[in-house]
């Protein structure tokens, strides 16, 4: 069974619906996700805001956050998370802000990924992955399956 499914099964277990705010993935959570039939019953939106007026305009983050700290932050993953929560009807939120690559920097390196998680009364998370050089089509892919990972292990030890 696919990672996507499993993510799709507990969020229906639980009557959830999913949103995410992805920027480096480009929309490939929710494609994974919406790949499976039914998905409709879990999925409620997906917000692909590759550029820092995006972030600001779809998801309320705050341009001085992103000027601050850039818009590859564990602030912006975080701000990123919780805008798709406020701005959907979902129960939780996946964002996604990273270097796919090349191009990076010597502060962020190809393939430093952050990611962020919000629910419905609950703190919101963030995670940093350094998958590495990688090149940009295996750290997106990397980055999906981790998002994936991330949801399907918040869902799964939910606790009211």
């Amino acid at each position: 069974m696919s990672l996507a499914t499993q993510v799709l099964e507990i969020c229906m277990k639980h009557n959830f619906m999913l949103a995410t705010a992805e920027s480096c993935t480009g929309g490939m959570i929710i494609a994974a996700l919406t790949d499976i039939a039914g998905s409709s019953a879990v999925v409620d939106r997906g917000f692909v805001t590759y550029s820092n007026d995006a972030k600001s305009q779809m998801l309320g983050v705050d341009p001085q956050i992103i000027t601050q700290y850039g818009a590859v932050s564990q602030e912006v993953a975080h701000a990123m998370a919780d805008g798709a929560l406020q701005n959907s009807r979902a129960h939780i939120a996946l964002s996604v802000t990273g270097v796919a690559g090349p191009g990076a920097s010597e502060a962020k390196p190809e393939g430093m990924v952050w990611f962020g998680l919000a629910m419905k009364d609950q703190e919101t998370r963030t995670q940093l992955h350094q998958f590495g050089p990688l090149g940009r089509s295996e750290v997106r892919r990397m980055a999906v399956k981790s998002a994936l990972e991330m949801a399907l292990e918040a869902v799964s030890t939910y606790k009211p």
